[in-house]
């Protein structure tokens, strides 16, 4: 059964290693075969892995998009371990993820990491809201 993929004016689309940019008008596509496709809107550059599991992110698309996948797993299972360490919570999205990656499904593994990336953005979030609630020492010391 084919992909269908509506491709707005402009958007982009890769299939393989081909880059496709639809024209000035709505285009829908039926895409057959084993080929990677992945939206614009769903690649992340690598200088926009700004955070650990943006980088997360991108190793897995990298491995969706490569030839051989398995020549990013070491820099990712180590990454994994760095962030489980910081972040416990974030084990149970891991256990997902790895499993798509060890079957060699790796948009599924893609997607599960889009749920990492908006735990990270909640716990970064949390962080940020304690850090406005937390009041400076030196305020306390002045008002002694």
């Amino acid at each position: 059964m084919a992909l269908i993929i509506d491709l707005k004016p402009g958007e982009k689309i890769l299939i393989g290693d081909a880059v496709i940019t639809n024209d000035q008008q709505r285009t829908r596509l039926h895409i057959a075969g084993d080929s990677p496709i992945l939206r614009e809107k769903d690649v992340l550059q690598e200088e926009d892995a700004d955070t650990p599991c943006k980088k997360i992110y991108f190793l897995i698309q990298c491995m969706y998009l490569a030839r051989n996948p398995r020549t990013y797993h070491d820099k990712y299972f180590n990454l994994i371990k760095e962030i489980q360490s910081a972040a416990p919570t974030t084990t149970f999205f891991f256990l997902k993820i790895n499993e798509h990656i060890m079957e060699g499904v790796y948009y599924k593994a893609m997607k599960e990491a889009k749920e990492l990336l908006a735990h990270e953005e909640e716990l970064v979030n949390n962080v940020k809201s304690a850090k406005k609630m937390h009041v400076p020492q030196e305020e306390v010391a002045a008002n002694e």
